[in-house]
């Protein structure tokens, strides 16, 4: 596991003990790519959090965003980002 993914993990079990957890980095599928040029990488997150019951979509995303804010700006080009509430069917 890299060490970017390993910050993200202990901030986001941080900020949303989420009952599931996954990233993926996805970087290599985007060598050469002008956002990846300047070393952030590319990462998919899936996470199952009792935080985003209620919560509309974009809510969601706000939340992990803004929980993984200082990375956005020094570590993650891109985000894609699937969070549920625990009660969401996968």
């Amino acid at each position: 596991m890299s060490d970017r993914v390993t910050r993200m993990r202990e901030i986001l079990m941080r900020d949303f003990a989420p009952l599931a957890l996954e990233i993926e980095d996805q970087s290599h599928l985007h060598a050469g790519h002008a956002g990846a040029r300047d070393g952030r990488g590319h990462f998919h997150v899936r996470i199952v959090a009792s935080a985003f019951a209620g919560q509309p979509l974009l809510a969601r995303h706000r939340q992990v965003n803004a929980a993984l804010a200082d990375m956005l700006k020094t570590d993650i080009h891109a985000l894609a980002i699937e969070a549920r509430a625990p009660d969401e069917s996968h």
